[in-house]
């Protein structure tokens, strides 16, 4: 039997219970990542091209539990080791790319507020990146210059570094006042005025509803609108890059409310949107920012109502006739997930027993037996070769230890004998389910 690591008990407990429940745990994936060596070898691919002043777009495409989710948090638990600042919003109802009532801006609100760097991994993180941006601007600047703190000459060349790179961004699209915004926040730093610094930082949420109301705080006459929420991000991406991080990553999920959206002319505004975030990182008008969506295979797929029903989009993104399942081109913009096989999810279950054993203080008592006979009833079900997934499997197998913690008396041979488990329950998924109508987040 293969050794495992030694897993920290608070780890262990959010894992499990994360899983039990259907979610993907923030902490602790790589004690239980199986499986899915390629899609992520090829998405980091993507980062390492990402850092050279480049940019990337890929969908990561899956049904419901069939760990598009989990893939998502691997990835943004990688790049934020790498120095990344990660942004990440699920859609919903209220949340578009574009929308009459300013869905798209409130899409924009999310991302920002979830903002996450290595040491703030749990979200926002805007204010302390700046502030972290000017203390090491004044840093390098005291160590280069050998001047001390106080010194009018330090002050000068702070301001000269500080107004470099507010310079670099002014160039962009909407960066002028983006510059103007952060040299103000600079100021305000610099003479202790916190009043004028959370005004900076409502602006960069785009918390201003009135151009009025934006000019009278800061002096600017720009706010962050539904229209031109997605060039602000492009705006961050450089100016992180500027501000000592390594790019950026922006992950949307739930795709599949754009799908659901019942107004044709509104699916296509919202679809439009993801086109021209496609072709400015194909085409090179974004720097330093990767973007990743998830969607489900019909939210694609569908030519009436999903992504496809977009020609511009659909003729980007279909696969070549070459690409088939068991050999897809993962380097191609849409990454579908394959399921995981029964040997991938034996190993799974098999770290999962041991965690479970090492958290509750008791020896391991299932045997790898056990767990062949596990995975060979879940993969027996009526319809399973098709339809079942990894979270359906993790949630029977870690039932299945708590029973067999709290019952001395049970036993697994018992247990997946008996009616209740071996009865092939889940004949197919159905259609409401797979059109997205019950929503999860594996």
């Amino acid at each position: 039997m293969a050794e495992h690591k030694k897993v920290p008990k608070r780890i262990a407990q959010t894992v499990l219970n994360s899983l039990k429940g259907g979610v993907v745990p923030r902490i602790g994936l790589p004690y239980i990542t199986v499986g899915r060596k390629h899609e992520i070898e090829a998405l980091l691919h993507d980062v390492d091209i990402i850092a050279e002043g480049g940019a990337s777009f890929r969908f990561i495409v899956g049904r419901y539990g069939s760990g598009k989710s989990f893939l998502l948090q691997t990835i943004r638990n990688y790049v934020m080791d790498r120095g990344f600042i990660v942004a990440d919003a699920d859609l919903s109802p209220e949340r578009r790319l574009q929308g009459t009532r300013g869905q798209g801006l409130a899409t924009y609100r999310e991302l920002i507020s979830n903002l996450s760097t290595k040491t703030k991994p749990e979200g926002g993180a805007l204010t302390l990146v700046l502030d972290r941006w000017i203390s090491a601007v004044q840093s390098e600047a005291m160590q280069e210059t050998g001047l001390s703190a106080g010194d009018p000459g330090l002050t000068a060349e702070t301001d000269r570094r500080i107004f470099a790179v507010t310079a670099s961004v002014s160039e962009m699209v909407h960066g002028f006042e983006f510059g103007k915004l952060l040299s103000a926040y600079y100021q305000a730093y610099v003479n202790g005025d916190d009043e004028t610094k959370a005004k900076v930082v409502r602006w960069f949420r785009g918390e201003y509803a009135l151009k009025k109301e934006a000019k009278e705080a800061l002096g600017v006459n720009m706010i962050i609108t539904d229209d031109d929420w997605y060039d602000y991000l492009k705006l961050f991406a450089t100016f992180f890059r500027l501000a000592g991080y390594t790019g950026m990553m922006i992950m949307v999920d739930e795709l599949v409310n754009l799908y659901k959206i019942p107004n044709s002319i509104t699916r296509q505004y919202n679809y439009e949107k993801i086109l021209t975030m496609y072709n400015d990182t194909l085409q090179g008008k974004a720097k330093y920012l990767g973007i990743i969506m998830g969607a489900t295979p019909q939210a694609l797929e569908d030519k009436r109502r999903g992504i496809y029903s977009y020609e511009a989009l659909r003729s980007r993104l279909s696969e070549g006739r070459f690409s088939k399942p068991g050999a897809r081109d993962l380097l191609a913009p849409v990454i579908r997930l394959e399921p995981l096989t029964a040997e991938e999810m034996l190993v799974l279950c098999e770290k999962l027993a041991e965690m479970h054993a090492g958290l509750y203080g008791y020896t391991r008592n299932i045997t790898t037996d056990d767990l062949v006979k596990f995975i060979k009833i879940e993969y027996g079900r009526i319809g399973a070769d098709q339809n079942i997934t990894p979270r359906e499997v993790i949630r029977d197998f870690i039932e299945l230890l708590d029973l067999l913690y709290q019952h001395e008396n049970m036993d697994i041979a018992s247990l997946l004998e008996s009616d209740e488990f071996s009865y092939a329950k889940s004949e197919a998924v159905s259609d409401e389910t797979e059109a997205g109508f019950v929503e999860f987040t594996l």
